[in-house]
């Protein structure tokens, strides 16, 4: 991981640096680089970098992490009887979105759920409702440092349709993935943010798209993930 290559005896790299103490190539390090200063974990005075005290909230991230599925599950459990769907809890990890856990009612077999499942942050539901949280800058140096690939007709790889669905999600309160990721499947998914308002995390439900139109899962599945959020976030 880039952020390890920073160490007591070396708390200021530059690109060159970091690249080899991190066996990456310089262009990789510079992005990585890059998008830590637009998310400020770091800092830069053009030539070297340094970590910011932000970086240590990613401890807290990380034990969050650790014990957010067991706490979550009763409620994922709730959502999924309720709705018949497979509903999961989702965070993101380096560029992609990684499943934690996932209900255990579950209506159909979607590999999008699995857990430790990962998937693109940028075409899926909870990933873009993290991705939402970030500033504008910080999501165009993160979409830039990534191959955005067409995972279907239907998955937006533009950087001017992303931010524009992204301000979406921002005024919407919520993501939908309609067939971004599989033909056949749509996601619906909330931000679960913590007492400081950050957002690590996000709760989902995956369809089939032959079972639910999207003003569907908006109708009668979005108060349901609401609603979970609202008991999860308490424990963040």
């Amino acid at each position: 991981m880039l952020i390890e290559a920073f160490d007591v005896n070396q708390p200021r790299l530059t690109v060159a640096e970091a690249a080899r103490r991190a066996d990456l190539t310089r262009a990789a390090a510079r992005r990585y680089l890059l998008t830590l200063v637009a998310l400020n974990y770091a800092e830069t005075d053009g030539k070297h970098f340094w970590l910011c005290p932000k970086v240590l909230r990613l401890g807290y991230a990380f034990l969050s992490t650790a014990s957010l599925p067991k706490i979550a599950q009763p409620i994922l459990d709730q959502i999924g009887t309720k709705t018949k769907e497979v509903t999961s809890l989702h965070t993101l990890v380096d560029s992609e979105i990684v499943c934690l856990a996932h209900s255990a009612i579950r209506r159909m077999v979607a590999a999008t759920s699995n857990i430790g499942m990962r998937l693109p942050a940028y075409s899926s539901a909870a990933g873009r409702v993290i991705l939402a949280s970030w500033s504008d800058e910080a999501v165009i140096a993160y979409l830039k440092s990534i191959k955005r690939e067409r995972l279907t007709p239907m998955t937006m790889t533009r950087l001017e349709d992303l931010m524009a669905e992204i301000a979406q999600v921002r005024a919407n309160g919520y993501a939908i993935s309609d067939e971004e990721l599989e033909i056949g499947l749509r996601a619906i998914a909330v931000p679960l943010a913590d007492s400081r308002g950050e957002v690590h995390f996000a709760l989902a439900v995956s369809v089939l798209a032959a079972h639910l139109s999207v003003e569907e899962m908006v109708r009668n599945i979005l108060p349901q993930l609401l609603s979970g959020k609202k008991v999860i976030e308490q424990s963040l």
